[in-house]
């Protein structure tokens, strides 16, 4: 009989490897090149780096070594040596987790020198997240969370134990939108002309300077974002700590998000937005609903 530890047991492990790989790639990102871009129609999946590489590989080894008989899909399943030593890549039943990895989201943000990019671990339950956490080595903090149980930040300093309760606080009126819904742009533009300022990095990235993206509904740089494509590893895993630090989480027609296993093989929970508070949520719901009409 298969024993899957639980949720706590899984991230609590991990930490100490999580951190070392994050603040492996944090030294080396000066030094860094870049391997052969993936296929991929845009040039932010497309991006990757040895980094991205080497922490898939450190966490692969640490989890082999701890949990011998886990699940585990990481971004680079199919570059990597160590995929073939997992039970599976896909999701189990109640109880028998997926760990989930993104080595380095926003490599593109990475690449070019910017601080904004983090290394995103997720335990999955057969219906939803049961577990996340998102390292920014280069804004030396993180966030955590457990389904249910709220979310947390600490330093990198910081075990688990010692992170502070969390709640998201949004210090701009700033929305991000994902980088193949321009519908919702016109329609946000037509809507809210000047409550909203929007944020798409489709036509706003700038290789020189840090632009906000989906992340920054953490550290308040945005109110929330509406995004068309929910991948399990980043976006939805960011969601979901989001949801858990007070955020509200759901489809574009204001539904809760389908159970995970729907969701299969696609890894992808579709269509989401998350916003920091149910003011905000009302303002995306007029400007979603009206586009599913």
């Amino acid at each position: 009989m298969t024993i899957t530890p639980s949720p706590r047991q899984i991230m609590t492990t991990l930490l100490p490897t999580l951190k070392t790989a994050a603040r492996y790639a944090q030294q080396i990102q000066t030094r860094i090149e870049s391997q052969p871009d993936k296929e991929h129609d845009n040039i932010f999946g497309a991006a990757l780096s040895d980094a991205d590489l080497s922490v898939q590989t450190a966490i692969e080894v640490a989890l082999l070594a701890d949990f011998p008989t886990i699940r585990f899909y990481g971004e680079e399943f199919d570059l990597t040596d160590n995929t073939k030593y997992f039970r599976a890549i896909t999701l189990g039943e109640v109880g028998d987790y997926l760990v989930t990895l993104d080595p380095i989201d926003g490599t593109r943000f990475y690449l070019d020198g910017h601080d904004n990019f983090c290394v995103i671990l997720t335990v999955l339950d057969a219906d939803e997240y049961a577990a996340a956490i998102a390292l920014f080595p280069a804004k030396n903090q993180y966030y955590a969370a457990f389904r249910g149980e709220g979310a947390v930040q600490g330093t990198f300093a910081d075990n688990l134990a010692d992170c502070q309760p969390f709640q998201l606080n949004p210090q701009a009126n700033r929305v991000y939108v994902g980088r193949n819904a321009p519908a919702v742009l016109a329609q946000f533009n037509a809507q809210y002309p000047d409550r909203y300022s929007l944020i798409c990095l489709a036509t706003d990235y700038d290789a020189n300077q840090p632009t906000p993206n989906h992340t920054s509904i953490l550290s308040g740089e945005c109110c929330g974002s509406i995004i068309d494509t929910g991948k399990w590893i980043d976006a939805a895993a960011i969601a979901f700590l989001a949801q858990e630090a007070g955020g509200i989480l759901t489809q574009w027609n204001g539904e809760p998000l389908a159970p995970l296993h729907t969701n299969d093989p696609s890894y992808d929970r579709g269509p989401l937005m998350i916003a920091a508070n149910t003011s905000i949520h009302q303002d995306f719901l007029t400007v979603t609903r009206s586009l599913l009409t």
